[in-house]
């Protein structure tokens, strides 16, 4: 399989959807950028936000913790009013 060189490059979209326990929940994907996307590069991993979810998260820490109970991505969010104990749920 040979890689196409025209397609556009995907990069990690980290964003913000209505659903969870808590009313909003974090998702994350690949994607390819959108002309209104923010993009965020930080320790050589550049991220798409949409407006939208850019507002919600605007301030936020993304960790990914693999210890041995680690949860896999972490997202601490200083404009959430309260969490739910999964991690990925928000209001």
């Amino acid at each position: 399989m040979h890689a196409d060189l025209t397609a556009p490059e995907k990069r990690l979209r980290v964003f913000v959807e209505s659903g969870g326990c808590s009313g909003f929940q974090y998702g994350m994907s690949f994607d390819v950028a959108k002309p209104d996307d923010a993009v965020i590069e930080s320790e050589g991993v550049a991220m798409l936000l949409d407006p939208a979810s850019l507002a919600y998260l605007d301030g936020s820490q993304i960790d990914f913790d693999d210890g041995l109970h680690g949860k896999g991505f972490e997202i601490k969010n200083p404009n959430a009013q309260s969490t739910c104990g999964c991690g990925k749920s928000f209001n």
